[in-house]
């Protein structure tokens, strides 16, 4: 069955749809590109997948929901519940850990007036912690969308901050993009890292 000729009573613009088609066509079987397929959810339903988000994966590549959900509930990377546009991942690991993590995370709670797993009345913020972001040579790391900052102390958080507020590629549906463009390149390209500018992660 193809995307195009779907029923389409779901978020998927044409061009997503189109999208989908392209990476499907990178694999032997329709579930195998259900990563992907998550991917472009998260950026269609605005960052987050919704019930109605994993519902449209599993009708698209036919499957059933409930194995597309529990796909998108192992990888920490899809946003099943409410996170902020902007939402920060703290290493709390070993190495990030001997160097100070938890003062990080403890400023950053302070900051922005919430506390880990919870998000800013505003809906622009959300943190939580992450189990290795795989810099520990930069410890304490920082993942906001499809970016790194590495070296953050609880000196420098303010910086972090002001550093975020400014740039791009820091929302949840700017990462989602970022990864869904690499997928789309990736065809005739063996052995090519499916990441999205972190450094070293596969």
């Amino acid at each position: 069955m193809s995307t195009l000729d779907a029923d389409k009573t779901g978020r998927f613009s044409p061009d997503a749809l189109r999208e989908l088609e392209e990476i499907v066509s990178h694999y032997p079987e329709r579930r195998a590109a259900m990563l992907p397929a998550l991917w472009i959810a998260q950026r269609e339903y605005g960052g987050t997948l919704t019930y109605d988000a994993i519902e449209e994966v599993a009708r698209l590549l036919g499957r059933p929901p409930v194995e597309v959900e529990g796909v998108a509930s192992f990888y920490t990377m899809y946003n099943l519940g409410r996170r902020g546009r902007r939402h920060l991942e703290v290493c709390t690991c070993l190495t990030c850990a001997v160097v100070g993590a938890a003062g990080v995370l403890r400023k950053l709670e302070e900051r922005l007036g919430v506390r880990v797993g919870e998000v800013t009345p505003d809906g622009e913020y959300s943190l939580s912690e992450a189990e290795c972001l795989n810099w520990c040579e930069a410890g304490t790391v920082v993942q906001v969308g499809d970016r790194y900052f590495g070296n953050v102390t609880p000196d420098n958080v303010e910086d972090l901050l002001a550093e975020i507020a400014a740039g791009e590629g820091t929302s949840a549906v700017q990462q989602a993009d970022t990864v869904i463009q690499v997928h789309l390149r990736r065809k005739g390209a063996p052995g090519m890292a499916a990441t999205a500018g972190g450094p070293g992660r596969g």
